[in-house]
């Protein structure tokens, strides 16, 4: 298994309750693939630096998880079906990520 970021821009047209549906919904698609949610953090509404979509803002969400590598094959067929989706992009980690990241969150707690 792989570690990976995922982070997501929802429209802003959505709810608050909306969104975090959405989040359950993705989140539980990786564990039913296999794969562990390590961290997950919903930044809230953020004004996008160009319209996308006729939209100029959306609701941020990032996502850490280990999952072997198919998985990221089905959640991007999930995320281009979904009209909530504005944006999605999936990166791979490597171990200094990975440290650095959970360094990060220790300090911000």
């Amino acid at each position: 298994m792989q570690d990976y970021e995922l982070m997501v821009i929802l429209s802003p047209l959505l709810t608050e309750e909306a969104c975090v549906q959405l989040q359950t919904k993705y989140t539980n698609l990786i564990k039913e693939n296999g794969g562990l949610v390590e961290y997950t953090n919903f930044w809230g509404l953020k004004t996008l630096a160009f319209p996308i979509q006729k939209k100029t803002s959306g609701f941020y969400w990032v996502v850490e998880y280990k999952a072997p590598s198919d998985t990221n094959e089905k959640l991007k067929t999930q995320f281009l079906r979904d009209d909530s989706v504005i944006r999605h992009l999936i990166t791979k980690l490597d171990k200094h990520a990975v440290a650095y990241n959970l360094k990060k969150r220790k300090i911000a707690s």
